[in-house]
């Protein structure tokens, strides 16, 4: 029997879209759920793509909180090899992984890698780390491990802010940061 993972709650849903902004909009008009933060054009230059050394990555993504569980839209912009591509293709849009926040970063990555799921994209994004494991097999989508610091904490904290003052229609798409 495997251990109990030393974090269970989830923290986001998240999907690939072929067009962000419009995804957004979607996204409001269906579910209600908004308004999006969108941070655009991160640019990633040092990573790891299945174990060796990875082509920086160009993406842009909208956070919205939907209840307990925030709402990630993501767009790739460049054609380099990704996690996001290994599940879904160029001009293709669905359902990609789950992120969690672990308090024991670390622990939650051995834990993950004892069930034997490979990273599929890991590196280091200002001063925190993040992992894409490939649990696909397993449980049909990635799973991603976000390091705490407190700027993201303080984003993501903004995040649920927007969404429990938001009176549903007015800024559905509003910067990530100032």
């Amino acid at each position: 029997m495997v251990s109990a993972s030393p974090c269970r709650r989830l923290l986001q849903s998240s999907f690939v879209v072929d067009d962000l902004e419009q995804a957004c909009l979607k996204w409001v008009e269906t579910t209600g759920i908004g308004p999006f933060l969108l941070v655009s054009h991160i640019k990633l230059e040092e990573l790891s793509y299945r174990g060796r050394p990875g082509s920086s990555l160009d993406f842009s993504v909208a956070i919205a909180q939907g209840g307990g569980v925030q709402v990630e839209l993501v767009q790739q912009h460049c054609d380099n090899p990704s996690a996001y591509r290994d599940l879904i293709a160029k001009g293709e849009r669905g359902f990609h992984h789950i992120g969690f926040y672990p308090d024991d970063y670390d622990a939650t990555y051995a834990f993950y890698a004892r069930q034997g799921h490979q990273p599929a994209v890991e590196g280091v994004f200002g001063d925190k780390r993040f992992v894409y494991f490939d649990t696909n097999a397993a449980i049909g989508c990635m799973v991603e491990l976000i390091e705490q610091n407190p700027i993201q904490s303080d984003f993501f904290a903004r995040i649920e802010a927007a969404a429990k003052n938001w009176d549903g229609v007015t800024d559905p798409i509003r910067p990530g940061f100032p």
